[in-house]
């Protein structure tokens, strides 16, 4: 279980907090739903979550263990909002082998499967995919590292409403098997797959 317990940041350049007394649990294989408006800090919040930034005071867990930083980095996938900004291999293959040349051609495949993208060639490049594939390859290489939770900055952000459904689809479907964090501007179609949800205005939380 992920719990969080009276997380705060707030950088000394700033007047105020940026994240204030947050709290919440999330169960293995949930989905949870963190719904608030642009400049609410919810990528600020996951920044945390994944270890990428430090936090003020609090603390973040996993099951009965306060994780520091660098050790949510190990626990946590993080896809970023607009993921295929960051794509750096020249195909599939690549992409899924970044950090990780190891990787056998088995485990590639079973990751491309949990996505739904197995019947793509591997030479295939990530920029020739449709934002809704894009998206997909993003959460495959985050699959393929094994985290213990998933954390997904505005996953449906720029899809249309085909490839929105599509996605909530897979999220409903992972689930069976990650935990899942999910912070979104828009609930839309993520609202029905998610187990627990929070709203986050002005740093602060609340559930829903």
């Amino acid at each position: 279980m992920l719990y969080i317990k009276n997380l705060s940041y707030h950088p000394p350049a700033t007047p105020t907090p940026i994240l204030s007394n947050i709290s919440l649990e999330l169960a293995p294989q949930q989905l949870g739903l963190v719904v608030g408006p642009s400049g609410s800090g919810k990528s600020t919040f996951l920044e945390m979550v994944s270890g990428l930034a430090e936090r003020t005071s609090g603390e973040i867990g996993w099951g009965s263990q306060v994780l520091e930083a660098y050790e949510l980095q190990y626990l946590a996938g993080l896809v970023f909002q607009f993921p295929e900004r960051h794509f750096c291999g020249s195909n599939l293959l690549e992409e899924l082998r970044l950090g990780h040349p190891e990787l056998t051609s088995e485990q590639v495949k079973r990751a491309l499967e949990e996505v739904g993208l197995d019947h793509l060639p591997l030479s295939t490049s990530p920029h020739d995919l449709s934002g809704g594939q894009q998206r997909r390859l993003a959460l495959a290489v985050q699959l393929i590292r094994q985290p213990n939770i998933l954390l997904l900055d505005e996953p449906t952000a720029g899809l249309d409403w085909s490839m929105r459904q599509q996605l909530a689809k897979l999220l409903a479907k992972l689930k069976q098997h990650w935990t899942l964090l999910v912070v979104t501007h828009d609930a839309g179609e993520l609202l029905p797959i998610a187990d627990q949800c929070w709203q986050i205005e002005q740093g602060q939380i609340r559930k829903v």
